[in-house]
């Protein structure tokens, strides 16, 4: 019988695995170890449709060579405080932690370090790359743009143009770090492509109809024709905001890194836009967490909706997470786990620890 509930492991031995996985499919051991040990942080982290699952999508491109396996970025600006970096098409989890790395050791020279990124390969879940950030005393955010995908209409249309156009801010308080991963449109590609792979029904109207009406259908985001899109922040009373964060980070990613849709491109990837600041360089780290501290004890604080549901800050259910993975495992569901397998057993590598319980 086919299992039907997610299975449990302990991280280390997933992190094996993966990494393992990408250096037999061609990439250099650091970078390898580097991809899979953020996409288990990403399912530790409960997102799990941008952890594991992007295995074989990665390994895919990778085969197929959207994904490059070998090279390294290109320098096309650097200043000190600001850089733009060309990542023709490399890891883009291993392209931000690299620029993440990098901002870290320019913070106490600059105080704010910012980073444009173009021709990256997906960079996954973006509150698993700012968490590095908040981690060491740092606020830092993070955008990201498909140039090579249309999925969200601009407000008032009903021809998909934009990519969901994630957005994530962290920052550090006196206990959990504020995690804050959004984007423009009020659901994902990855979660729709989910829900229509399902045969279900979004519980609210979070997609348009090719005629730009609200529809809970996901299939309407690639298998009509002509095909919808996914709704923008904000819906059909105010999805204007959900417009302008789009325009904002089309800007930011596309615009400042000299590379975006007018160039058409075709392959997979993302233009990428990363700032770093120091507290230091400002009122001082000790300042700013008082400061954010004492806003999260006010909204922890805040009288329920719900009794049973108190306020929660952004961040705080990843962080239980984590903790509850590195307790209890970290859950696959069966249809990673079969991709999993299916790519140990054609690159031959080790997957013992899969093996049916």
């Amino acid at each position: 019988m086919a299992e039907q509930q997610p299975r449990y492991f302990q991280a280390d031995a997933l992190t094996a695995l993966a990494t393992g996985l990408f250096t037999a499919a061609g990439l250099a051991s650091p970078r390898a170890a580097c991809v899979a040990r953020l996409l288990v942080l990403t399912d530790m982290m409960g997102r799990t449709t941008h952890g594991l699952a992007q295995c074989k999508p990665y390994l895919d491109q990778l085969e197929q060579g959207g994904m490059s396996a070998s090279g390294d970025y290109t320098v096309v600006k650097d200043t000190g405080p600001t850089v733009v970096w060309d990542g023709n098409y490399l890891p883009g989890l291993w392209l931000v932690e690299t620029a993440l790395q990098t901002g870290f050791e320019r913070l106490p020279q600059h105080g704010v370090v910012t980073f444009s990124i173009r021709r990256s390969h997906h960079i996954g879940c973006l509150a698993a790359l700012v968490k590095q950030a908040t981690d060491r005393g740092y606020y830092a955010m993070l955008l990201s743009s498909g140039p090579h995908g249309k999925y969200v209409a601009p407000y008032g249309g009903t021809v998909p143009l934009f990519s969901p156009n994630p957005i994530a801010i962290g920052y550090p308080t006196a206990q959990s770090p504020v995690l804050v991963d959004t984007c423009a449109s009020i659901t994902t590609v990855s979660m729709t492509r989910e829900k229509a792979q399902a045969g279900g029904l979004f519980e609210q109207a979070w997609l348009l109809d090719p005629q730009g009406k609200p529809t809970h259908d996901p299939r309407y985001l690639e298998q009509t024709t002509p095909r919808g899109s996914l709704m923008l922040l904000g819906g059909v009373e105010a999805g204007h905001k959900g417009f302008g964060l789009a325009l904002m980070v089309e800007a930011l990613t596309q615009g400042l890194s000299g590379f975006g849709r007018k160039d058409a491109p075709e392959r997979w990837g993302a233009s990428v836009y990363l700032q770093l600041i120091d507290p230091d360089a400002f009122a001082g780290r000790e300042s700013f967490v008082e400061q954010m501290e004492f806003l999260a004890q006010e909204c922890r604080a805040n009288p329920p909706i719900d009794p049973d549901q108190p306020v929660r800050l952004p961040g705080e259910k990843a962080d239980r997470n984590i903790a509850h993975a590195r307790k209890h495992g970290v859950p696959v569901s069966p249809s990673t786990l079969q991709a999993l397998r299916d790519y140990a057993a054609r690159l031959k590598v080790d997957d013992e620890i899969l093996a049916p319980s």
